[in-house]
């Protein structure tokens, strides 16, 4: 009867659902087996908190309520013992996206640190299971993501173009005093995330591996932070032979960012710092959040990505768009690029004074790689000079939107570059294009995304 009345929910309420087509990234499966390995090891606290109850129809109930389409599920935190308790968790996941196929997908857990046992899970769950990724632990009794050892099992991963969810789990060895006033989830989850893909950075493992695409959670964790020091220290570490070479561009571009936790406008702008919105992903954290808190949190989300100019065009890639795409239930690669219908094209043709040339430029300079750092919705700012006249420069700028260009022209670093060069231009036109073939810029566009 219940299974009957849930169904009867489901279907009536779906329609909302599906029409947002919100896709949720970042969901985890609590089974009774699993709750009562930890149980019997006495590892219930492992995190500082305890297992919430998880029910499969109240999460059925929650996502149609928020305008969930489809959630992923992955295993919780702590990493259980037995590869017994990791294949029952992977087959009941299973059974949930074959009786809710519209719903759910999953990403398998690995009976890590064995190696072997792992590889041996992970093609049973992709193979068999139809498990649509795999969801690895940040460490496994300190075994951390990037460890050489690993290297067989990434090779498998790769070989299948695998989708791979991190997770943090309780660092290992820990003192205990790191947990003694506060949960993991608090701050140590952010700082175990950053180790562990720092570590996999600093071997290469996914450049190495570049067929495989990770979901990183909560908002990044300290990243934005930590790959800028990272890039800025290894000319130096590299000078006194301390570190190899470490290809940043290439390990970046397999890394997509979820958005459960304590996103806002700012945390998806410093997101932006270190990626590009095609790699931003919406996630819950069901059922570690209160579904009304849950609800609020989304909607909340749903809103500034509306009302903020300079996010508003990536709205339903972050949403659903991307994640529909990484997941495979779509082959076209969303682009807020491709989205042209609302762009803004211009080529700024400026005259500069001759004695002013070099100081103009180190303006210009400055103004064009702040903007494109640090505005999603500057698209493009180039500065060229006339092959027979250095003085005349023409400036080729796209933004996404009239809103983009209006913040445009607020931020500190434009501002600084007006008022700095205003004495420096003897003439200026500033003429709005309109291209000819509104496809052939989405065909510009597309060509550069792949």
């Amino acid at each position: 009867m219940k299974r009957l009345k849930i169904t009867i929910i489901s279907m009536t309420l779906a329609t909302t659902a599906i029409a947002q087509g919100v896709m949720d990234v970042h969901s985890h499966l609590i089974t009774p087996e699993f709750a009562s390995s930890l149980e019997k090891e006495g590892r219930l606290m492992d995190e500082g908190f305890p297992l919430p109850k998880y029910d499969v129809y109240n999460h059925l109930k929650w996502m149609d309520e928020a305008g969930v389409e489809t959630s992923v599920l992955t295993l919780a935190a702590p990493q259980p013992t037995s590869a017994q308790t990791v294949r029952q968790t992977n087959e009941a996941a299973a059974r949930i996206k074959k009786e809710h196929p519209e719903r759910f997908m999953f990403c398998a857990a690995l009976p890590l640190p064995d190696v072997s046992k792992a590889i041996e899970e992970a093609k049973y769950a992709l193979d068999v299971l139809k498990a649509d990724g795999i969801k690895l632990a940040t460490n496994v009794d300190g075994q951390y993501l990037g460890a050489p050892e690993l290297d067989t099992l990434f090779s498998v991963l790769n070989e299948r173009k695998a989708v791979v969810i991190l997770h943090p789990h309780r660092p290992e060895p820990v003192n205990k005093q790191v947990m003694q006033q506060t949960p993991l989830a608090m701050q140590e989850y952010l700082s175990e995330t950053t180790r562990a893909v720092s570590n996999m950075i600093s071997r290469n493992v996914l450049a190495r591996y570049n067929n495989i695409k990770v979901i990183v959670p909560h908002c990044g964790a300290y990243l934005p932070l930590a790959i800028p020091r990272m890039k800025s220290l290894t000319p130096v570490m590299q000078a006194n032979k301390m570190v190899g070479e470490i290809d940043y561009e290439a390990n970046l571009r397999t890394l997509y960012y979820d958005l459960a936790g304590a996103h806002s406008p700012e945390v998806i702008r410093m997101l932006l710092t270190i990626t590009t919105p095609d790699h931003l992903l919406y996630g819950s954290d069901y059922p570690y959040v209160a579904p009304q808190v849950l609800t609020q949190s989304l909607a909340r989300m749903k809103d500034y990505l509306s009302k903020e100019p300079d996010l508003a065009p990536f709205k339903e890639m972050i949403l659903w768009k991307n994640a529909k795409w990484l997941l495979g239930q779509t082959g076209e690669k969303p682009s807020a690029a491709t989205a042209t219908a609302n762009m803004i094209v211009r080529i700024a043709e400026i005259e500069v004074f001759p004695q002013y040339l070099e100081e103009y430029l180190a303006f210009a300079n400055e103004v064009d790689r702040l903007s494109i750092e640090r505005e999603p919705g500057v698209i493009c700012l180039y500065p060229m000079q006339s092959a027979e006249d250095s003085c005349q420069i023409r400036i080729l700028e796209i933004y996404a939107s009239e809103e983009a260009y209006q913040q445009h022209l607020k931020t500190p670093h434009f501002l600084k570059y007006k008022q700095g060069t205003l004495h420096m231009v003897k003439d200026l036109k500033l003429p709005t294009m309109k291209p000819l073939d509104q496809e052939t810029m989405k065909l510009i566009f597309k060509k550069r995304d792949k």
